[in-house]
């Protein structure tokens, strides 16, 4: 099997082994973030089926995008999160003329959670979208994912608009780098 974590850019590596990763392969991270899904949205979606941006991974994260991986020498892969083209979909959301990318698959397992995971892979995407010449950062999320939108927050997001249906309530947000 071919390498399925880049070393390049060099990873971040912090006083507690956490190391972070540019990921090159689904196969390093699907078990990971098919069990992430189920965890998030079991009983709105089908999580058994293959995501539309996992099936076509290399495209969207290898050509026009961007997937780190946070690991530990305890636990192995803790964390994901990812940045790809925003493909427009939401017509009430006016990008014109700025270079944006889409946040997506932000996960830290449960087991670790509230260690700083989910900042330093933050920080670690931020940086890399700044690197490649992109202006905003474009995500949504959903009220019924706990401390979602504080976490957004407190990292320079900005509330965009709510979505008003019933079940997904989708909350868009932007940052500007």
């Amino acid at each position: 099997m071919p390498n399925d974590v880049s070393q390049s850019p060099a990873p971040v590596v912090g006083s507690t082994g956490l190391r972070i990763e540019a990921v090159a392969s689904r196969h390093a991270v699907l078990d990971f973030l098919q069990q992430a899904r189920a965890q998030m949205f079991a009983g709105r979606v089908d999580t058994t089926a293959l995501a539309p941006d996992l099936r076509d991974f290399e495209q969207v994260y290898g050509k026009n995008g961007r997937m780190l991986a946070a690991h530990d020498h305890v636990h192995g892969l803790v964390g994901t999160i990812a940045w790809r083209a925003y493909d427009g979909r939401f017509a009430q959301l006016d990008f014109t003329g700025r270079r944006v990318v889409e946040v997506v698959r932000l996960f830290v397992a449960p087991e670790c959670r509230r260690q700083g995971i989910a900042d330093a892979l933050f920080r670690a995407l931020r940086q890399e979208a700044r690197e490649q010449g992109m202006e905003v950062l474009y995500l949504h999320t959903h009220p019924f994912l706990p401390g979602a939108l504080a976490f957004w927050q407190r990292h320079g997001f900005q509330v965009l608009c709510r979505d008003a249906d019933p079940e997904w309530q989708t909350i868009h947000m932007e940052c500007t780098l």
